[in-house]
């Protein structure tokens, strides 16, 4: 079978669940890996043919996202702020939202007036560690904590900063019940914060193949990682150090609130024009 036939019948195949447009992005993004053909030669070499150990691999990926498991869980990796992580099924797979927490974090920590001190930075609910690795690039000397409750997502990050040569100290804790013992400079967090009767609304693709402790708050209080943060703030956060939360668009306000004592606390859009954001500085 051809590149060109196959990719017809990887759209016809999946034409219950994906547009033929998605179908098309998602087969260039498996034939880019499998093949090692980018989009220009994949329509260049249409009329190659595909060994039959390749097709059979094909076949196998159709059926697999015919479960609706998301296809970068079947690729196994993601691109995320301009790196490569690793993701797999005990991890939320990044999304666009924490690429613009992390561009307004950065530019906000390299405004911080240091001098020789080294910075400490927190990072709450760790995942697959993009939100650490990502900042540890961006700040080589900063001393980055992370903290995660999943010893599996742990894992994933641990994989993902080997991967990059980056060194963040990785706890495994349930933060709810952790004890801060250190002051930091930067706390940040992107915890699970969609609330339990919220859950009709979540896309099976999501809830069905994606960590539930990753997504859900554990209690029906949407705002318990919030509140505990904001408690840990008061103690844990340098004067002047800064916060920064991606949060449930439903619960702006209700967030912000928790953060009143801070000297400047804001609730931030993202490019949807979604409540999605906590900045404050202490």
């Amino acid at each position: 079978m051809t590149i060109s036939a196959l990719r017809k019948e990887f759209s016809a195949q999946l034409s219950d669940i994906y547009t033929e447009s998605e179908s098309t992005f998602i087969f260039q993004i498996f034939v880019e890996n499998i093949l090692e053909l980018n989009t220009i030669q994949q329509r260049q070499l249409a009329d190659q043919e595909v060994s039959s150990e390749n097709e059979s691999k094909f076949q196998q990926i159709i059926s697999a996202l015919k479960t609706g498991k998301p296809y970068l869980q079947i690729l196994g990796e993601t691109e995320f702020y301009g790196m490569k992580f690793f993701v797999d099924e005990n991890v939320l797979i990044p999304r666009p939202e924490t690429e613009e927490l992390l561009e307004m974090a950065i530019q906000k920590i390299q405004l911080l007036p240091l001098g020789n001190s080294v910075l400490k930075i927190l990072d709450i609910g760790t995942g697959s560690g993009v939100i650490p690795l990502v900042l540890k690039k961006h700040f080589p000397n900063a001393e980055i904590s992370s903290i995660d409750f999943s010893e599996k997502a742990l894992e994933t990050a641990r994989k993902n900063a080997d991967f990059h040569s980056l060194d963040v100290k990785f706890l495994h804790a349930d933060y709810l019940q952790f004890a801060l013992e250190e002051k930091y400079d930067v706390i940040i967090s992107n915890p699970p914060y969609i609330g339990i009767e919220e859950e009709t609304e979540i896309a099976d693709s999501v809830k069905e193949f994606e960590p539930k402790m990753a997504l859900f708050s554990p209690t029906s209080d949407a705002l318990i990682f919030y509140r505990k943060i904001a408690e840990d703030a008061k103690k844990h956060l340098k004067n002047d150090g800064l916060l920064f939360l991606e949060i449930n668009q439903k619960l702006g306000p209700e967030t912000l609130e928790l953060y009143n004592y801070f000297s400047n606390a804001q609730l931030l859009k993202d490019l949807s024009e979604n409540d999605r954001f906590i900045y404050g500085k202490k």
